[in-house]
């Protein structure tokens, strides 16, 4: 097995990996604050979460995967206000809209789940074990953490504390006693929700929650944290320092962060208002699209957002299933009836692909072509194996399976494969593409989706009244969906895109 190395945002340098666990890897990525729909800049580290479980999965290892749900913020509650609402009741309306949307990525679900106001006694706890450390003082009814009493404050961001207190100031109301110290409990202002504490009612600062969830689930010294660059400072330092105030000892072994997705020049963020939802953009895009989209890319460079980028993608998914396509055909048609080995009509199916490799192994000398493209496929897996490896590179990964769906039609237009060798093949090229979350490509159905036929006769429509822009538009929506319009005489078909 390639030896893994991972980046770690800590040290600046790639690393080697192993689980602290053996076999078993832990991994936290910080979640989304639920006061509104998540865009497509909030998908990404959720994306990279998931294809990053399926490698380690693919791998052999039991994978645990926590990703947090802020339920309490400034933002939730400024959110109620605004709306006359409870700041529960915005909450619960994003939260569920954030397990909805990304549901329909298809990509499953991190292992826990863990809301933010479903664990009041872990934070308070971590909160009282600082206070006895002499690392947070009450001021007030608010709970302060004193970034002097940690040594190692400003190791993640490479910072310094002097520097950092440049420019800081605290805002009215606060009584902490430094700029740079950060509330791990703040009291209970009117209208807001609160809990009770040691320290009167209130509720927990930011950055306590995921120190708090990450050890309760994970424990000390869990093997990775990510999320995106953003996050690094103030939120991840200030889990470090929390974490390790607290236990004295290594919080996390690995600090991954990706690179942020930027529209012109900026990040895409609500606050800027330059974003795209991922509801909106599912509407438009195949889930598949978008992923390719986000594993074209690697994890740690920051991504440009635009259109034409997820055009390409598509094209990328529509040839890769395409291909699927065209391998269940030559499949079903018995592949190459002159190749040596080539299954006989007669013969029972086997369980599975597998096995059915096997037997044919067993039985008859395979064809050349088959002995060919499988020894291919083999060294594109090693590859792709590799990238993965040399700090989850999915877009080297990527051009592997790209390189052998070349190889793969070259094969397939000559004729030179048996079925049982395009079955296998079919197989170990699916394996590659699920790791990489792109299991839509693989599912080659020919059902069109109704939407795409209303868009399709909404284009037919336009075309009779002679307005090109819009039926070009409509085109454009209906080749990102994965389809394609066929123009004819007698109007009009849908068909799978190529």
């Amino acid at each position: 097995m390639t030896e893994m190395r991972l980046y770690d945002s800590l040290t600046q340098e790639k690393r080697p990996f192993t689980p602290r666990d053996g076999d078993h890897v832990t991994m936290y990525f910080c979640g989304p604050t639920v006061y509104n729909y998540i865009h497509l800049g909030n998908a990404r580290p959720f994306v990279i979460s998931m294809v990053a479980k399926r490698y380690f999965e693919s791998l052999g290892y039991k994978v645990t995967l926590v990703e947090n749900i802020t339920d309490v913020d400034d933002r939730i509650i400024q959110k109620a206000i605004e709306q006359g609402r409870t700041s529960a009741e915005v909450a619960r309306e994003f939260a569920d809209a954030y397990i909805e949307d990304t549901d329909r990525l298809g990509l499953g679900r991190p292992d826990i789940e863990p809301y933010a106001t479903e664990h009041m006694p872990e934070i308070i706890d971590l909160v009282e074990k600082l206070v006895a450390a002499g690392h947070a003082y009450q001021a007030g009814s608010d709970v302060y953490f004193g970034v002097e009493t940690f040594e190692g404050y400003g190791g993640l961001s490479k910072q310094q504390t002097g520097e950092m207190r440049h420019g800081a100031r605290i805002t009215p109301g606060e009584d902490k006693a430094d700029p740079l110290d950060f509330a791990l409990w703040k009291g209970a202002k009117p209208g807001e929700p609160s809990w009770e504490s040691p320290w009167g009612p209130g509720r927990p600062g930011w950055h306590i929650e995921c120190s708090a969830m990450s050890l309760k689930y994970l424990g000390p010294g869990f093997d990775i944290h990510g999320g995106g660059r953003d996050l690094i400072f103030p939120h991840h330092e200030n889990e470090i320092a929390q974490a390790e105030g607290a236990l004295g000892g290594e919080f996390v072994r690995f600090w991954v962060h990706n690179g942020m997705l930027n529209t012109k020049d900026e990040k895409m963020s609500k606050s800027v208002g330059n974003i795209f939802m991922l509801r909106e953009a599912l509407k438009e895009y195949r889930p598949e699209v978008l992923i390719a989209y986000f594993v074209g890319s690697h994890y740690r460079s920051p991504m440009d957002f635009s259109r034409e980028l997820l055009a390409e993608a598509g094209q990328q998914v529509g040839r890769l299933r395409n291909l699927f396509r065209t391998l269940d055909d030559y499949i079903s048609g018995g592949g190459a009836s002159s190749a040596p080995g080539a299954a006989s009509p007669d013969q029972p199916p086997a369980a599975s692909d597998e096995e059915a490799s096997e037997a044919a192994a067993a039985s008859v000398p395979a064809p050349s072509g088959d002995a060919e493209l499988l020894a291919a496929a083999e060294a594109r897996r090693a590859s792709f194996d590799e990238a993965l490896a040399d700090d989850l590179n999915t877009a080297a990964a990527l051009g592997e399976v790209f390189a052998l769906s070349r190889e793969a039609n070259t094969a397939l237009a000559a004729g030179t494969l048996s079925a049982i060798g395009a079955s296998a093949l079919r197989k170990r090229i699916g394996a590659m593409v699920h790791i990489l979350g792109l299991d839509g490509a693989a599912q080659v159905a020919d059902e069109v989706p109704t939407d795409v036929l209303e868009m399709a006769a909404q284009r037919y429509t336009a075309r009779a009244a002679r307005d090109f822009a819009e039926a070009d538009r409509l085109r454009a929506a209906i080749v990102a969906r994965g389809f394609e319009v066929r123009d004819s005489a007698d109007g009009f078909k849908v068909v799978p895109g190529e």
